[in-house]
């Protein structure tokens, strides 16, 4: 029986939970393993543990699975699992062409958009590299890599163009504490991962300013129904935006001890400057990139986003989080 052939793309700690969900999974696969580190390999090789990201989580994988050569891993393989910052991607797939993409299923579990591009994944994939919809799969939803590792009770939703293909990778990763659903909904789900990054960094700079849980959950209330106008209008499918890949992962990742986002917007609104909040954190806030592009997007549709424009106008305008975040409070129902 042919074994499906996955390659993980990306060093980090989702990354890394995705291997780990791979191999837990019971069902016949290979799995590969893309990093550009190449101590970071060595160590694997040496020692079978992530020296940087989940370093607790033994990576059950051959040596030669693991490797640098990122074209060679993308030649191999079957379903190509990109897990890089969307601010990185672009650099991380210099040199690969269509041609070495043409035939694969390509999987994003990058919750971000491409800066330069204002595009989210699957658009970019569809521009630049022609895969079709059809052949492209979200991972979506609230679930944070350090629990993966703990092996803590966690859903995600599959989404593709494809109702059967998300269905056959949903079961390529369940496992004892991985359930999976599937959805249709690509734009929806990539977008609500995109949008929830925002509104988390928004949620940490009102804490970092002194606000309390009454006034979170108000920009939380207020954050879902900014997010339902908006893919609404970018694609307006029936979707309940209650569900867990839109509700659930802006829950998580606003109010969660494991947010960099919310990290991230709590050092902003205690007085760190972009830089030294970034320099001090080392992992990429994917809302800081996200806020940016969603403007110049934004500018198209002009939806009603006062939660988005004021983390804007903090982070890109230099505003004050302490005014921003009062002006704000007046807009919020």
């Amino acid at each position: 029986m042919y074994k499906k052939k996955i390659a993980v793309i990306g060093g980090g700690s989702w990354a890394t939970a995705n291997v780990k969900m791979l191999v837990d999974n019971t069902t016949e696969k290979e799995v590969f393993w893309w990093m550009r580190n190449a101590e970071a390999v060595e160590h694997l090789h040496k020692f079978s543990h992530n020296p940087y990201y989940l370093s607790s989580v033994e990576i059950k994988l051959p040596k030669e699975n693991i490797s640098t050569d990122l074209k060679n891993l993308i030649q191999v393989a079957d379903i190509v699992l990109l897990n890089v910052p969307a601010a990185f991607l672009k650099e991380a797939l210099t040199g690969i062409t269509p041609a070495d993409l043409a035939g694969k299923k390509i999987v994003s579990a990058i919750k971000g958009i491409v800066p330069d591009e204002n595009l989210i994944i699957g658009e970019f994939l569809n521009h630049k590299y022609g895969i079709s919809f059809e052949d492209f799969i979200v991972i979506s939803g609230p679930c944070h890599a350090e629990e993966v590792a703990l092996e803590k009770l966690s859903y995600l939703t599959i989404a593709s163009g494809d109702a059967a293909l998300a269905a056959e990778f949903a079961g390529l990763i369940n496992t004892r504490y991985i359930k999976t659903n599937v959805s249709d909904d690509i734009y929806g789900t990539e977008w609500g991962a995109v949008l929830k990054n925002v509104y988390a960094i928004a949620g940490g700079i009102c804490h970092g300013v002194g606000y309390g849980d009454n006034f979170q959950a108000v920009l939380i209330s207020n954050a879902i129904r900014e997010i339902e106008r908006f893919v609404d209008v970018v694609h307006p499918i029936d979707r309940d935006i209650k569900e867990s890949a839109y509700l659930g992962d802006l829950l998580v990742t606003a109010y969660s001890q494991f947010s960099r986002n919310r990290t991230f917007g709590n050092m902003i609104g205690k007085g760190y400057t972009v830089t030294s909040a970034q320099l001090e954190m080392n992992m990429v806030a994917e809302g800081y990139y996200a806020v940016n592009c969603l403007q110049q997007v934004n500018k198209q549709y002009k939806v009603n986003m006062p939660i988005c424009d004021a983390v804007y106008a903090i982070l890109y305008q230099k505003r004050s989080p302490v005014l921003e975040m009062k002006n704000l409070a007046e807009k919020l129902s």
